[in-house]
Parts: structure tokens; sequence; C-alpha cells
């Protein structure tokens, strides 16, 4: 069994379209988005933070045999500064107005969690926004798909209108590196998860 500690739908979404049972388990985790951290460091504290917080819960009540947890969090890059979800709309026009015409990073730290293992990794997807005005970033604030998104974008929604081009890993901009969580279960558990 996999519990997955975080209340993300997107990341919901991404397993059961993988076809991975999995269950959601809130982590005691108390986020600190510190702009001025380190992108990768920051994600991966958090994902370790995160999975570490829902471990224990699972070893409390069930002796953690037979489970797996998985930890993510992700966070926008660029200039050496993370921008993680906006705090209301006028932050999230400040993310978009840096965002736009230019390649930023959105970067996720995983942390997979087993009966005698811990796992700690991150990848990084490269994306370009588009040049974008500042009438087209209001009409996409309207659509309201800022709220709770590192960068104040989802790319499988509106947000897809105001990227150009991706490099790297797709799901891992919509919020869980896809092509690393599946390459670990197949390391650690061959064909118990994916493509079985």
């Amino acid at each position: 069994m996999i519990l997955l500690a975080s209340t993300s739908p997107q990341r919901t979404a991404i397993l059961r379209q993988l076809g991975i049972r999995h269950e959601v388990v809130v982590p005691d985790y108390e986020e600190d988005d510190r702009q001025d951290a380190d992108p990768v460091e920051l994600v991966r504290e958090h994902a370790l933070g995160k999975a570490r917080s829902v471990w224990a819960k699972a070893g409390a009540t069930t002796g953690a045999r037979g489970v797996l947890v998985l930890g993510v969090d992700t966070t926008v890059a660029l200039d050496g500064r993370s921008y993680a979800k906006p705090t209301d709309r006028a932050d999230a026009a400040a993310m978009l107005g840096v965002l736009q015409g230019r390649t930023h990073e959105v970067v996720s730290g995983l942390c997979l969690i087993g009966d005698g293992f811990e796992e700690l990794h991150h990848d990084v997807t490269r994306v370009t926004f588009r040049p974008l005005t500042p009438a087209q970033i209001d009409a996409y604030l309207d659509a309201q798909e800022w709220e709770g998104r590192a960068g104040a974008y989802a790319i499988q929604g509106r947000g897809a209108a105001v990227v150009e081009r991706i490099e790297g890993d797709y799901l891992n901009v919509v919020g869980l590196p896809t092509a690393l969580l599946v390459r670990l279960l197949a390391e650690r558990l061959p064909g118990a998860y994916v493509l079985a």
C-alpha cells in the first residue's frame, strides 16, 4: 500500500492515472517556503518532512510492514528564487509578471520511505512562458487557477495557454515527478506497482 503524504488533488489524479492504489494521509508537517532558500534543498526538505511525518503515523498504527510512504513537494524557481503558492491575487499577478516571457524551472522533491529504506531525490523540468500582457495575466487570474499553485499557474488547465515550451517531465509540472517515481518503484518493488 502507498500512503500519499499530500492533499494535492493533482498528485492523487496522477497516481490514479498510473493505476497505483494509494491512500491520502495528511502529513503533520509545517512547510516554510522561504523565497531565498535553495529551491532543490527546499523541496527535498519538504518532501522528506512530509514523508517522515506520515511514516511515523503509519508505524504507530500498522507497524509500517508492507507500507510505502510518498512525500512530494514542488516549487517554481527563477534567478535563484522560489515561487511557491501565492498568498493572494496580487502575489499571483506579481509571480506571473516575473515568469512571463522567460524560462523557469519546476523543481520537485520526492521522498519514498519503505521498510528498511528511505529514498530522497529531486527532478527539474524547464518551462518557458510566452510573453504576456497585463490584460492577459489579469484574464488568467480571473480563472482562479492560481490558487494553491506553485508559480501561480496550472499547466493542465488554462495555464497551458501561457506556456510556450517545456523540457522534461510534463507531469512534474502538474505536481508529481512521475518518471522518477516509476523508476524508484521499479527498482524497489519490481512489478508491484507499475505495469505489473
